[in-house]
């Protein structure tokens, strides 16, 4: 019990793997499969973290390998998404902009022995993030095509519940880009101090 956080957030780790080659594919079969196993990796996103808080193995290691592989499992089916033409680049460039800017601050706080927690931004651009995924791969996996006036998929109008599931994970992915700026609006005022203190010389 004391590794299973690590193994969760190993296997989430190597399951981008898989999921990238499904995605690739381009099939709705492999759409489906990936629907699966993304699901899978966001609830052992969840579920590494309370089973190391409950048990009391919260580590270093532990909190590297659930912040990274988070990254890396989202970050990567998006630019998977954007491979196929189902999600537009602007999207994920700020996605992963905010995750470059988030560890920026984090390391520079960790640095002066501060730590910035999480905001509600955060974690709620984290679950609008993941719903917004993984029914984007579940409509593409039911043959759902609808056109979007933010380049988010091509299609006929949407006409089938396949059309419609599309639609609204592209809604749910456009709030999970204003909350993505919000979080990182909500980062930068949480370490405004950093800035403004004189940076230590040695």
């Amino acid at each position: 019990m004391r590794n299973l956080p690590n193994i969760l957030s190993f296997g989430r780790l190597f399951a981008t793997i898989p999921l990238i080659v499904l995605i690739l594919l381009n099939q709705p079969v492999a759409y489906l499969i990936a629907t699966v196993l993304f699901v899978a990796g966001s609830v052992t996103d969840t579920l590494d973290g309370r089973l190391a808080r409950k048990y009391h193995v919260v580590s270093s290691l532990g909190i590297f390998l659930d912040l990274t592989a988070d990254k890396v499992f989202v970050s990567a089916a998006l630019i998977a998404l954007v491979q196929v033409s189902v999600v537009p680049a602007w999207i994920v460039i700020v996605i992963v902009t905010r995750e470059f800017l988030v560890s920026g601050l984090r390391s520079l706080a960790a640095a002066r022995g501060e730590v910035i927690p999480a905001g509600p931004w955060g974690k709620q651009k984290t679950l609008l993030t993941l719903l917004a995924i993984g029914g984007i791969l579940l409509a593409r996996g039911l043959q759902g095509e609808t056109a979007f006036p933010l380049g988010l998929s091509t299609g006929a109008p949407p006409s089938t519940f396949a059309d419609f599931l599309l639609a609204a994970a592209d809604l749910v992915l456009l709030l999970a880009v204003i909350w993505t700026i919000g979080s990182a609006v909500e980062y930068m005022r949480g370490a405004w101090n950093i800035f403004t203190e004189p940076a230590e010389t040695a």
